[in-house]
């Protein structure tokens, strides 16, 4: 049996999901091509069924591994560029506000100890439709308040006495912008919401 043949996990799988989510923020793929791949992505059932997704991808990919050794995956490149800003909040027991016309990267890591973030995405200035967020919190709250249309993503957060608390649409499909959020969490609380006032807006104008 070769390796293309050897059977891939949940963990693989959701791993790849995570690397053709950092494609679309390089600009790799488009919105349409990723929820195509993405289904592909979950369907596998081989490696090399799997690797199909992101073999034309440069540098990112599944690695081939004898069956005695855990699948590596290659990270893709760093791409030169200038940075952006507000790409890491780092709060230490502190309130975090982030609002107005803020620039919003590909990649956002929050990291809380007994401290609160608020990121208000309906009036900041997005680089993707695609937004990963990386969090790890401790005693901490992380707020996300995103425009009527988005969605948002939390179903892959490790939770240790912590809560999750969501108003917005998971998909299944994907409107201006989507919000993936991953990590762990340790006596802590996030929750993604719509703007005051959003419901009654809808409501009054017959939605």
């Amino acid at each position: 049996m070769g390796d293309r043949d050897l059977r891939v996990s949940d963990i693989e799988r959701e791993h790849v999901g995570r690397l053709l989510q950092r494609a679309v923020g390089l600009g790799m793929l488009s919105l349409g091509e990723f929820t195509e791949r993405m289904d592909t992505a979950l369907a596998a059932k081989t490696r090399g069924e799997l690797n199909s997704v992101l073999v034309d991808l440069p540098g990112i990919r599944l690695a081939g591994q004898p069956a005695s050794a855990p699948p590596r995956f290659v990270q893709p490149p760093r791409m030169p560029g200038p940075a952006v800003p507000g790409h890491v909040i780092r709060a230490r027991l502190s309130s975090v506000d982030r609002k107005g016309g803020w620039q919003v990267p590909p990649v956002l890591v929050v990291d809380n100890f007994l401290s609160s973030v608020t990121l208000d995405f309906t009036q900041a200035v997005m680089s993707t439709q695609v937004v990963e967020i990386r969090t790890s919190g401790f005693c901490s709250s992380l707020d996300l308040i995103v425009p009527p249309e988005a969605t948002v993503d939390m179903n892959s957060i490790s939770l240790v006495g912590s809560s999750i608390n969501t108003k917005v649409r998971t998909g299944p499909g994907y409107g201006p912008l989507h919000l993936v959020v991953h990590g762990t969490l340790r006596f802590s609380s996030v929750s993604a919401k719509h703007p005051f006032g959003t419901q009654w807006k809808r409501f009054l104008n017959g939605a």
